[in-house]
C-alpha cells in the first residue's frame, strides 16, 4: 500500500455526521462580537426557526421584538442569552453593584 492510498483511506473515516443545532425555537440568544463589529450587549434574540447548515454550522431565523425584520445567521455567530428575573428592568450599574 502507498503513503497516499493511506491517506485516501483515512479521509474517508474522519467523516462526521451532519452538524446539529444546539439552539431551540423560541430560545433567547445573542449575536457574539467579532472582528470589526461589536453588536450591543442588551440586544437579545429570539431563535424563530431552524435552517439548513452553510459550510458546516447550523442556520437559524432570529428576531428582536423592537424590529420589524428576522435576521438570518449561522450557529457559531450565536451565544446563549443569560436573561434572569431579577435584572428586567434593572441598569448596568444596578446589576453590578446591587441596588442599594
Amino acid at each position: 500500500m502507498t503513503s497516499m492510498s493511506i491517506q485516501r483511506r483515512n479521509a474517508h473515516a474522519t467523516r462526521r455526521g451532519p452538524p446539529v443545532h444546539l439552539f431551540a425555537v423560541g430560545q433567547a440568544v445573542r449575536l457574539r462580537g467579532s472582528f470589526g463589529t461589536f453588536p450591543k450587549t442588551s440586544e437579545a434574540y429570539r431563535i424563530t426557526g431552524m435552517l439548513p447548515p452553510r459550510e458546516d454550522s447550523p442556520q437559524y431565523r432570529i428576531r428582536n421584538d423592537d424590529e420589524r425584520h428576522e435576521r438570518v445567521t449561522t450557529q457559531d455567530n450565536l451565544e446563549p442569552a443569560r436573561l434572569s428575573q431579577s435584572d428586567d428592568g434593572a441598569t448596568l450599574i444596578e446589576r453590578t453593584f446591587g441596588h442599594g
